[in-house]
């Protein structure tokens, strides 16, 4: 007697990677991530807000002003560092875009855009820090220069912008292996959910840098 042998369907199960509600697993993973992340963001940004508004007007060593400090200069080329990484963030959804729509070589220009823009921001950044460490603040360098405001302002800026520096550097390489991915022909229209993926982490990196820029030097 022959076995009674059915077809199942291949629409009964989720596509390969995904949940039976249609998410990517990979993009549950990220989200999670970067919840995780966004946690300590906040703790660094209440540490700072701590600090800074815990010393009082009469202390021996006043917290100082931005402006004091970084100067109209050095303010307004951050603002510019951070419209660069804002618009990359932008070639960053169109790189998606047109990844979805196929289009390979498009995709990757894009994304390429969104490297350089990602490559301008820590070139400017490092130009920053090598500044300050050898013209504001000697003191970092010097035993022997005393700071003329609370040093916490120093080191809770190296502790900000440093963290979000090395998510930046994490965020170029990324992209870089997406593309990477894209030219060999591994990520196509089919599996373009990776470049969403990296998307995610693109744009938390963009965003979480506003708020860092609006405490550190307009607060």
């Amino acid at each position: 007697m022959a076995a009674n042998t059915q077809t199942i369907p291949d629409d009964m199960f989720p596509p390969l990677g995904e949940e039976s509600l249609g998410v990517v697993h990979g993009k549950v993973g990220m989200w999670t991530f970067l919840v995780m992340d966004a946690m300590t963001f906040a703790g660094f940004l209440a540490g700072y807000a701590r600090l800074r508004w815990g010393v009082g007007a009469g202390d021996a060593q006043p917290w100082p002003y931005p402006y004091e400090t970084f100067g109209t200069v050095g303010i307004q080329l951050t603002a510019f560092n951070t419209f660069i990484l804002v618009c990359s963030s932008v070639t960053m959804v169109h790189a998606l875009a047109e990844a979805l729509k196929g289009n390979s070589e498009v995709a990757q220009k894009w994304l390429i855009a969104t490297i350089i823009g990602g490559l301008f921001f820590l070139g400017v950044q490092g130009f920053e820090w090598t500044h300050l460490i050898r013209d504001v603040w000697p003191f970092l360098t010097d035993p022997n220069i005393q700071a003329p405001y609370n040093p916490n302002f120093a080191a809770t800026f190296f502790a900000l912008t440093g963290f979000h520096g090395c998510h930046v550097a994490i965020g170029v390489l990324y992209n870089i292996i997406i593309l990477l991915g894209m030219r060999s022909g591994k990520i196509t229209q089919k599996n373009a959910s990776l470049v969403e993926i990296a998307g995610l982490y693109w744009h938390f990196v963009d965003l979480v840098w506003i708020l860092v820029f609006t405490f550190v030097y307009l607060l």
